[in-house]
């Protein structure tokens, strides 16, 4: 009876929350065949103005043969702290200059300790998260003597070209454009990775919320350096959360006119995790912490489970947290406070 009452209550919150926002769009579907026609992999042949969806599929099954390859980034030239603010020009060049132009926050060490073990973690905020969120944690890290780097997502903050005011092009009905967005993502996670790693830090993790979990797996699959990662909210294939999701019920609108769920998976696994397990578990070495909620209505928990189950089948080392308030409720008290203390404390326990 009561597990009852309480569900129906967090559910009516959690539904609150995520309908406040009033200017979600319908775009247009769009294959977006553009976004992609740079792409250079093994066995994958140039777009010739054919079938838009089965060269869409060859791109996919191309990245998740080839990931290494696909995810590999060039070092930027033109790392420039500012202030609190890092900022380089992003491997992977979108049509938009803000969105080149990436952005960090950065949370240094308290004046006056000394960083002996040479830690840092990269803190990777939710979709159409604004600037201010994440910062706690940012500065919950930096007391403890870790500084903090917040990176702005593509499309994200001042990254967002005009006119949006929401970061659709990051997640939107425009299949290539979502696909471009997450490759920028995971370049730009592994070159604040490199910046970081120029600065003299030697232990360096990684926490992703919501999206920004997608991207941090994916970065810390390619690369080894990422020693300690937190994935807040998880989900096996990124199909299921934008077709299943409360928040993306305006892109499935767009896409349900054209795609089946089944065909939309296959021509956006190249950003599932699923796709990438073995690759993820050759790095024994790594200490990783797995989050999700029991009433999440964003990724529903059958697909974190999804994705648990596939990183126990491929023995990758992991502890799993299961909070009970769901996706939107988490950054409500008391649970922001919960899962701050279980990110924060995994984070200073096991870098360095």
């Amino acid at each position: 009876m009561l597990k009852r009452r309480y569900e129906r209550w967090l559910d009516r919150w959690e539904t609150d929350l995520a309908t406040r926002s009033t200017d979600r769009v319908v775009r247009p579907f769009e294959w977006g065949t553009e976004w992609l026609e740079s792409v250079q992999l093994p066995g994958l042949r140039p777009y010739d103005g054919g079938d838009e969806e089965t060269w869409l599929r060859e791109v996919n099954k191309a990245t998740i043969a080839h990931g290494p390859a696909y995810f590999q980034h060039t070092t930027p030239k033109d790392f420039t702290l500012d202030g609190e603010w890092l900022r380089f020009t992003s491997p992977l060049e979108s049509p938009y200059p803000e969105n080149n132009l990436v952005e960090g926050r950065w949370f240094p060490m308290p004046e006056g300790k000394e960083n002996k073990r040479k830690r840092a973690v990269l803190v990777l905020p939710h979709w159409n998260s604004h600037a201010q969120q994440h910062v706690a944690l940012c500065q919950g890290f930096q007391k403890l003597g870790i500084p903090a780097l917040r990176l702005s997502l593509p499309y994200h903050d001042r990254r967002m070209p005009p006119p949006l005011t929401r970061a659709d092009y990051a997640v939107s009905s425009n299949i290539g454009r979502t696909l471009h967005a997450t490759r920028q993502a995971v370049l730009d996670i592994r070159a604040a990775v490199d910046w970081l790693e120029q600065s003299g830090y030697e232990n360096i993790g990684i926490v992703g919320t919501s999206l920004g979990s997608a991207f941090a797996f994916l970065a810390s699959t390619f690369d080894k350096r990422l020693k300690v990662n937190v994935f807040n909210h998880c989900s096996a294939r990124f199909g299921d959360v934008v077709w299943t999701g409360l928040s993306t019920r305006h892109i499935k609108a767009s896409l349900e006119q054209n795609l089946t769920l089944d065909r939309l998976q296959t021509v956006w696994d190249s950003m599932s995790p699923r796709f990438y397990m073995d690759e993820f578990a050759k790095h024994q070495e790594k200490k990783n912490l797995f989050i999700y909620t029991t009433y999440d209505t964003t990724f529903l928990p059958q697909y974190s489970k999804e994705i648990l189950a596939c990183v126990k089948a491929s023995g990758a080392p992991h502890k799993l947290v299961v909070l009970p308030c769901g996706h939107y409720t988490m950054g409500e008290t008391p649970f922001k406070f919960v899962v701050g203390y279980h990110i924060i404390s995994h984070i200073a326990r096991k870098l360095g």
